[in-house]
């Protein structure tokens, strides 16, 4: 049966794959090969000059890492169990010498990587290896890219700090962040037997290990009083030199359960590969674009609504100013052939037609034509000022005097005073003026035709002719405007059907213009408004794509993490040994 860290290292490299990070899946794979190794390795770190290298010669009983105060570890020493004491550079060609002097070798080859070196030690044969890293005190360097590379691969972790102060805000800081590559941390307080109060700045140290999240015993030791004990075989000095509750806090983390050890080792390291696999999704829910708006589909949309509104009020607009119009090229049309009339009664008042019947046609037609271009361009100007109003321009507008046609004025039966009419007319007077004086000058004794009486008559008569005259012009006046008012009213007639034809063919012009400039508008709005909703519904598609993608990533890092939190466990020292 697969041990869980196993599946979860396999699933994190697996997810690094999806993720396109072949780093972290290679760094992944290399941790899961030394997980899978018999060994489990503690790496003892810290800043300079804290006795970190005394550390580990006093844990193993031997003088392998150079100490000194002029001397600074460059490299990794790796320490591991062996029959017979061995040791190699890495990295560099070494002639080779005594184990005790491969450490100070491999610190002042240039070129080399690390030391190895093999020990027949109990410690070691339990299934543990030290590792002895370079100081880590300097922001960069190669030193301490040495260090985090080997730390990268702990089970376990030792801070050295020696009792001469308590943790600085760098020490805490620097703890913190392999706290995340290895869960299994702890602090080694050494050189107690230098600092008299080295109890109160353990006590400090666990204060401020609690004050920064950080769950780590603090374990107080002297290697001085180790390598002594030693060296004299003494078990009560090897107790009061705090390496017995060290070599437990050991055992506890990395030898008591190695399964559990490589579980929580795993753990580690997955999360922080986890960690650095959320941080571009992280950035990409971040980076999401906000929702996008409907205010402008909803603008469109009323914006196509405004345009059929605005078309309907156009058209009721132009059926209103046509109305209009009829009713004033009607009112105006009268008013121009009224005054003709007026024109017409005042000149045969005294004209005879008899005589200017000619020429009167020749100025009737004349005026009539004026009237109906007077009329036409009028009504021309008043559609094209609605069309203006509209903004609905027509181009071709009818010709209004091509079909209006103005006829010749007929002549009336006018009845002429001929000559012999006038002698009729004469003689009728004559007699009954002759008659009348002859009567009366008979009383006279004169006879009935008599001087007086032929003067009579001849008076009569020329009265009676001039009477008739002055009867027959007005009677061919009165024809003259008859005949003329009804060719006005006929001119009236067939030129406002016209008008009015011409009026709705103007209309219907100008309805169409308007129903077209209208679809167009509409069609533009409408598709406008299709492009923003198309728009808005596929920016918000990508959203929502990038939202579903972004949470799924999520989750499934999220479950990943979850699990990696779980089986991470914090190293823990039994009760008693870290006094």
């Amino acid at each position: 049966m697969t041990a869980p860290w196993l599946e979860l290292l396999d699933d994190t490299i697996r997810a690094c794959a999806e993720f396109d990070r072949p780093d972290l899946a290679q760094r992944l794979r290399a941790r899961r090969a030394s997980l899978l190794g018999p060994a489990r390795r503690v790496v003892v770190f810290g800043c300079p000059g804290q006795g970190k290298s005394q550390l580990v010669n006093a844990l193993l009983g031997a003088a392998v890492c150079a100490v000194g105060d002029d001397v600074t570890t460059a490299v990794p020493a790796v320490l591991r169990h062996a029959e017979t004491p061995t040791a190699a550079v890495l990295g560099a060609a070494d002639a080779g010498g005594p184990v005790e002097t491969a450490t100070a070798r491999a610190n002042k080859h240039p070129e080399a990587v690390g030391a190895e070196i093999g020990l027949p030690r109990a410690l070691l044969g339990s299934g543990m290896e030290l590792v002895d890293a370079p100081p880590v005190g300097e922001p960069t360097g190669r030193r301490t890219e040495l260090a985090m590379a080997a730390l990268a691969e702990a089970d376990c972790a030792l801070l050295v700090s020696d009792a001469t102060a308590a943790l600085t805000p760098l020490e805490l800081d620097l703890l913190g962040q392999v706290a995340r590559l290895c869960p299994a941390v702890a602090v080694v307080l050494t050189k107690i037997d230098m600092v008299p109060r080295w109890r109160h700045v353990a006590e400090v140290d666990r204060n401020r290990l609690a004050d920064a999240g950080l769950v780590a015993p603090v374990v107080p030791v002297s290697s001085v009083l180790r390598l002594a004990a030693a060296k004299a075989n003494d078990r009560g000095l090897n107790a009061e030199s705090g390496f017995t509750a060290l070599v437990e806090c050991l055992r506890a983390a990395v030898l008591a359960d190695p399964a559990a050890a490589a579980g929580r080792a795993a753990a580690a390291t997955c999360a922080v590969v986890i960690e650095e696999l959320m941080g571009p999704v992280k950035a990409r829910a971040a980076a999401l674009p906000p929702a996008v708006s409907q205010d402008g589909l909803v603008k469109a949309t009323k914006r196509v609504e405004q345009v059929q509104r605005d078309a309907a009020r156009m058209q009721t607009q132009l059926a209103d100013d046509v109305a209009d119009l009829n009713s004033d090229v009607e009112y105006d049309l009268r008013d121009r052939t009224r005054r003709v009339l007026r024109e017409v009664d005042d000149y045969f008042e005294e004209a005879d037609p008899l005589k200017v019947w000619p020429e009167f046609s020749d100025w009737m037609r004349e005026t009539l034509t004026t009237v109906a271009e007077a009329n036409a361009d009028w009504l021309l100007r008043r559609f094209e000022w609605i069309a203006g109003r509209l903004a609905a321009e027509v181009d071709d507008l009818p010709a209004l005097l091509d079909s209006a046609g103005v006829d010749d004025l007929r002549t009336p039966r006018v009845e002429p005073f001929t000559p012999v009419q006038k002698m009729f007319v004469g003689l009728r007077g004559s007699y009954s003026g002759l008659l009348m004086s002859g009567l009366a000058t008979t009383l006279a004794g004169l006879p009935l035709i008599n001087p007086i009486s032929i003067g009579a008559g001849v008076a009569f008569g020329a009265r009676s002719v001039f009477e008739e005259r002055g009867a027959r012009l007005k009677r061919r006046q009165a024809v003259a405007k008859t005949a003329a008012q009804r060719h006005v009213d006929d001119f009236f007639l067939a030129y406002g059907k016209q008008t009015r034809d011409a009026v709705r063919l103007i209309h219907r012009a100008l309805r169409d213009r308007l129903d077209e400039v209208a679809r167009q508008v509409r069609a533009d709005a409408a598709e406008s408004a299709g492009r923003v909703k198309r728009a808005v519904e596929a920016a918000n598609a990508r959203r929502t794509e990038l939202i579903t993608g972004v949470r799924r990533d999520l989750t499934k890092l999220g479950t990943l993490r979850g699990r990696a939190e779980a089986a991470r466990r914090p190293l823990t020292v039994p009760r008693g040994l870290t006094a």
